[in-house]
């Protein structure tokens, strides 16, 4: 079985409600019918129920559907109202806002009456992330949302674990600062546990492996380690360490000797998102890994943003790993 059909099992297991937000879109649509099918997950779509249901070929039986144009929202816009007061919003403007399908979404989450949302086949990053900075919010003892990739390398791959590896942050954080990338790396193992299913081994990346460069790039990331052994004292992490270093046992043992995570590591954190963005695609391109992604964390609720250029399939994919990221 593969990984996405592991992640796809799994979340049939936890009987979790999605809201997908952009819900009179075609590839939306499709995705909530084989959602339906499969029984991943219980969905609610915003949108116009007779555009949506028009569109549908399959049953939709079950899915809650909610039209912003002609629901009540009253509760909704009091709830944005109550959080956002204080940054100068009026209800006159909450109401406003909770019309709009992405706030609506998150909206929908923080009142419990969904466990995540997924959107952005439509949206760009920005505005689909917006709301829930701004609603959702960080979670505990977090204060960055990052994303990672899960990778899975080609059958028979002696690194990672069972040939997975999770890549850290390769899409949202362009330059963190060792604070920041301590969430990252915090986050990252949480989603390798989560949704990848691995017991995470966490690998501080740098150009230098404990102390064989000496450069500020090189103190953030020593620094960003010893912030994570203090908020996480129970996650396996070092740093700093070389990639060879963090996955090679006979480079490890010269290079780290004495390590218990260098030449093991499964869950890799790059030092800046051109490292990341480079590193996966070099490994997804020339190794022939599958590259799962980008998956969004560090919300206190999941949500997650699809690339417009999503299929339907990536659509359900994505809602069965946010369905494994809910509490």
């Amino acid at each position: 079985m593969s990984l996405l059909q592991e992640i796809r099992e799994k979340a049939k297991l936890k009987n979790k409600c999605i809201v997908l937000a952009e819900g009179e879109e075609d590839r939306i649509i499709r995705a909530a019918e084989e959602i339906v099918e499969q029984k991943i997950a219980r969905l609610i779509l915003i949108g116009n129920k007779d555009v949506i249901l028009s569109k549908a070929q399959k049953s939709l039986d079950g899915v809650t559907i909610i039209d912003p144009k002609t629901e009540d929202l009253t509760e909704y816009a009091n709830l944005l109202y109550e959080l956002r007061k204080a940054k100068g919003m009026t209800i006159e403007q909450a109401c406003e806002l909770a019309k709009k399908p992405l706030y609506l979404g998150v909206l929908l989450v923080k009142a419990g009456k969904a466990d995540g949302m997924v959107a952005g086949s439509v949206n760009s990053t920005g505005d689909t992330l917006r709301p829930a900075l701004q609603i959702i919010k960080t979670a505990p003892g977090i204060k960055t949302v990052s994303s990672c990739f899960i990778m899975v390398l080609p059958e028979g791959c002696k690194y990672g674990e069972n040939g997975i590896m999770v890549f850290g942050d390769c899409a949202v954080n362009i330059n963190p600062d060792a604070q920041q990338l301590a969430d990252i790396a915090i986050a990252s193992a949480q989603s390798a546990a989560s949704i990848a299913g691995i017991d995470p081994k966490v690998a501080m990346l740098s150009f230098s492996t404990k102390g064989s460069a000496k450069h500020e790039y090189v103190d953030k990331v020593v620094e960003a380690t010893k912030i994570v052994k203090e908020l996480a004292p129970d996650l396996k992490v070092d740093g700093e360490l070389q990639f060879d270093a963090a996955v090679v046992s006979s480079v490890a043992s010269l290079k780290a000797p004495g390590s218990d995570i260098a030449g093991h590591a499964n869950v890799m954190i790059f030092p800046d998102i051109q490292a990341g963005n480079i590193g996966y695609k070099l490994v997804q391109r020339l190794a022939g890994a599958e590259a799962v992604g980008p998956i969004c964390q560090g919300f206190n609720m999941p949500v997650n943003d699809l690339s417009r250029g999503c299929s339907s399939e990536d659509v359900v994919n994505v809602t069965a790993m946010t369905v494994l990221q809910c509490k």
